[in-house]
């Protein structure tokens, strides 16, 4: 399965019928259709997708500034799919932004690669989403305990080294996180 859930954006009944059905072969899980760039931009803040397809031209407009919009905003592998001849334009326009571009009319082989390749990049951006938010989690604590430091050398006229060792004693003694001991220090003098 390369998928587990898939929106398809196609602005032609015959688009979304093709490019549904070859999906279902190719192991997508559950395919979700719709046919305007306003109702994915409503929709796409509501459900999380892994693979996103956006066969142009759409109902409402072409579809090529949805695909950097969702690339912003989601973690999705996108994939672009237009006529030949604007192919290799909308290539160049995309191209930072991580778009898969397939022309028409669909070769299976290079779609179903472009759904791989979709996949695999969901499955990246998410990895760096979650180590990203480590960090983060990370250096909010840093912050914390830095600040509860500073406060208890200035009000209980500790060093660094045992502003720190009292952090690190008290969230092992209570069984509590150095960010919420030092949460605690900070409420306390400030």
């Amino acid at each position: 399965m390369y998928s587990e859930r898939t929106l398809l954006i196609s602005g032609s009944d015959k688009g979304l019928d093709g490019v549904t059905s070859f999906l279902k072969a190719c192991g997508c899980g559950s395919v979700a259709t719709i046919s305007s760039g306003s109702e994915a931009r409503r929709m796409i803040h509501h459900d999380d997708y892994s693979l996103i397809i956006i066969n142009t031209p759409l109902k409402d407009e072409f579809g090529y500034q949805l695909s950097l919009k969702l690339s912003e905003s989601t973690c999705a592998g996108i994939i672009l799919i237009c006529k030949a001849d604007v192919a290799d334009e909308m290539i160049s326009r995309t191209m930072d932004y991580g778009v898969c571009v397939v022309p028409k009319p669909l070769n299976k082989t290079i779609f179903s690669q472009a759904i791989r390749t979709g996949c695999a990049f969901n499955r990246r951006l998410l990895a760096l989403h979650k180590e990203n938010n480590k960090l983060r989690a990370k250096l909010e604590e840093m912050r914390y305990v830095s600040r509860a430091k500073f406060l208890l050398i200035t009000e209980q006229n500790m060093t660094e080294e045992t502003a720190h060792r009292y952090i690190e004693k008290s969230a092992m003694d209570t069984r509590r996180t150095r960010k919420e001991v030092s949460l605690e220090i900070i409420a306390k003098y400030e």
